[in-house]
């Protein structure tokens, strides 16, 4: 049996199919994975996050520890609430894990307090390798298992929650900008997501998530598992640990600029030499996205060819239920242009190559 989570007991009535994910016991999904998808772009579904590692980073020095931590520069988050996306590296420059960093207080707060949304699949080296780093800081690291999450995805997402909480925290999500959060009665609210539609993460005390989960769902929030996150990921073209990146991949051939500041050259943060040295190389490869008419399977692992010669490799993929046909995240190099072959079963197929979102707010961005 895995770890569970606060709102387990709800799954089980919900009649979800339980599945093991990394260690816990999670909702793959409640009766139709593609009607919660559908739910998630047309209107508000919810997924259980508290499976999540939460680590809180406070002290005189968490500023500087994070800048030497993270790929990403939390020196640009300037007001109190503000989210960076970013990467954590190893000296070799792979990804130890990505994640989401919030500025917890004032920049210029005496006290520095930062908190750390992390995977669940990498919470022990992630805790053991930020500890490692915090040796020479001054700085606390407090993981926070005490929290649950609850992500609240779609067009209506905001709408569903104003509903069913307090006035203050109704008027705080009227306010509250776009990659951001804030605190509201003991709870942390932000906007943000993992499925390219708008809507919140809220991170609050165990023993209140089961209350807030029965209230969203009376408000008509759909409960929705990890398939559909995966679909409604993969549409968004956002990478996942463990697919698109791990401790073998470099974030330049990820595609994972928006979570690296290589200015100012003189913040040595971990894993820079190695990028800087695969920069001097040129970099030989891009992420991009791969379009097949039909619902033949594409799947991670197979062997992308341009011009015959395999080139690349898959690395997730699904039926887009928004698209009615096949999509792909893929390893590719950085000169394959609009076309190329999958190697399927034995055998090549045509695919489409486009530069990933596939489908943003509901609808298609991809020519």
């Amino acid at each position: 049996m895995g770890h569970k989570t606060v709102l387990h007991a709800q799954h089980h009535a919900l009649g979800a199919r339980l599945v093991d994910f990394s260690g816990w016991d999670m909702p793959l999904h409640y009766g139709s994975q593609v009607e919660e998808h559908h739910r998630v772009r047309q209107s508000a579904g919810m997924f259980d996050m508290s499976h999540m590692t939460i680590v809180d980073v406070s002290g005189a020095q968490a500023r500087s520890y994070l800048r030497h931590l993270l790929a990403a520069d939390v020196a640009g988050l300037r007001q109190k609430g503000q989210a960076l996306y970013s990467v954590m590296l190893n000296e070799k420059g792979g990804v130890i894990d990505d994640l989401i960093v919030y500025l917890m207080t004032e920049p210029d707060a005496s006290g520095e307090w930062y908190r750390i949304v992390a995977n669940s699949s990498s919470r022990e080296k992630d805790l053991r390798w930020m500890a490692d780093q915090a040796l020479r800081f001054d700085v606390a690291l407090t993981e926070q298992p005490e929290l649950a999450m609850i992500a609240i995805q779609g067009p209506k997402a905001r709408q569903r929650v104003e509903q069913v909480v307090s006035e203050s925290r109704a008027r705080l999500l009227s306010e509250l900008k776009e990659f951001s959060g804030q605190e509201s009665e003991g709870w942390f609210i932000a906007r943000i997501g993992y499925t390219g539609e708008d809507g919140l993460e809220v991170m609050l005390p165990e023993e209140e998530a089961v209350d807030f989960w029965q209230q969203l769902l009376d408000a008509g929030v759909t409960p929705c598992g990890l398939a559909a996150r995966e679909t409604l990921r993969l549409e968004a073209g956002l990478s996942r640990y463990g697919a698109e990146l791990d401790e073998t991949v470099s974030p330049l051939a990820a595609g994972m600029l928006r979570g690296l500041d290589l200015e100012p050259k003189e913040r040595l943060f971990v894993g820079r030499e190695a990028l800087e040295a695969v920069q001097a190389g040129g970099v030989t490869c891009r992420q991009a996205g791969l379009v097949m008419a039909g619902e033949a399977p594409l799947s991670a692992g197979q062997k992308v060819l341009v011009d015959g010669n395999a080139v690349g490799e898959v690395t997730s993929a699904c039926v887009s239920p928004t698209l009615g046909c096949v999509i792909a995240l893929a390893r590719v190099p950085v000169s394959a242009a609009d076309a190329a072959e999958v190697e399927v079963s034995g055998k090549r197929v045509q695919v489409q190559v486009v530069t990933p979102p596939f489908v943003r707010h509901g609808e298609k961005v991809f020519a």
